[in-house]
């Protein structure tokens, strides 16, 4: 058992040291197991807070009152690195602190680098950093008017009864560089129930692939670190209980024991064993 005592690592210096050891860690576990290329994956996540915490504060999006914690993870399932947030802050809140040293850390290591993610980090910003850091990236974008314009071709109900088989259409065009991006990717989905619907979805790349595989990619990339979000539930890792908001952000350092138990997993364990 890994225990955390507060009263020391809470001071600003200590808690830096300690927000940057995952990171130490993960390059000795790449030097055991050197990577051939680093899928990076970052997600907000919540802890119901109680009583009078400092940083707490309802959330409207997700419904009642929390700390609103970021995580940056790796395809191995790895906690590259954490933050915690008060509750009311947007889900992509203060993204570059969190990332920006991930990616330093890999920097002329290991490439590429692909950076999936959710429609809530997709901002110019968020582009014209990973093009700076001549990251690969693949990020979903939610629908507009605008993007459902270019694929309303693709969105008119074929002739006759409705099919009983999943049909999946593809288009790829260029957007402006306000938008931050160089190529996009949609994927209109219909249904074969009786009343056919269809499913949209846009992708944001600079990604030189057909649009089939675009998808393709996003949509396994976001499998491992799907597990590692369900495994960070079982863990517990985000009841945070302090009164202060200093002692809550070491108390989810706690990640650090998560990740350890994962590098047992995957570097020691047989495979057969490892879910």
């Amino acid at each position: 058992m890994i225990r955390f005592e507060t009263k020391w690592l809470n001071r600003p210096q200590n808690l830096v040291a300690l927000a940057d050891l995952p990171s130490q860690w993960i390059d000795k576990v790449h030097r055991r197991r050197p990577p051939k290329t680093i899928v990076l994956d970052m997600d907000s996540s919540e802890s119901p807070t109680y009583g009078e915490q400092e940083g707490s504060a309802y959330n409207g999006h997700l419904g009642w009152t929390c700390y609103h914690p970021l995580f940056v993870f790796n395809q191995f399932g790895d906690v590259e690195r954490c933050a915690l947030r008060p509750g009311n802050v947007h889900s992509a809140a203060g993204w570059q602190a969190v990332l920006e040293p991930v990616i330093a850390s890999y920097r002329d290591i290991v490439k590429p680098l692909y950076y999936p993610n959710d429609t809530a980090f997709a901002n110019p910003e968020m582009y014209e950093f990973l093009e700076a850091e001549r990251v690969d990236s693949t990020m979903r974008l939610p629908a507009n008017s605008v993007l459902q314009r270019r694929v309303g071709y693709l969105l008119k109900h074929p002739v006759g009864r409705p099919p009983h088989e999943v049909r999946r259409y593809y288009a790829s065009f260029t957007i402006g560089r306000r938008a931050g991006t160089r190529r996009a990717a949609s994927w209109p989905r219909s249904s074969g129930t009786p009343a056919s619907w269809t499913r949209v979805g846009f992708i944001v790349t600079n990604l030189a692939r057909p649009a089939e595989r675009i998808v393709a990619f996003t949509t396994s990339a976001a499998q491992p670190n799907s597990s590692s979000r369900r495994a960070r539930g079982r863990s517990k890792w985000t009841r945070l209980s302090c009164r202060t908001f200093a002692a809550n952000a070491v108390r989810l350092q706690i990640a650090l024991a998560y990740s350890l138990g994962n590098f047992m997993r995957t570097l020691a364990i047989p495979k057969t064993a490892q879910s």
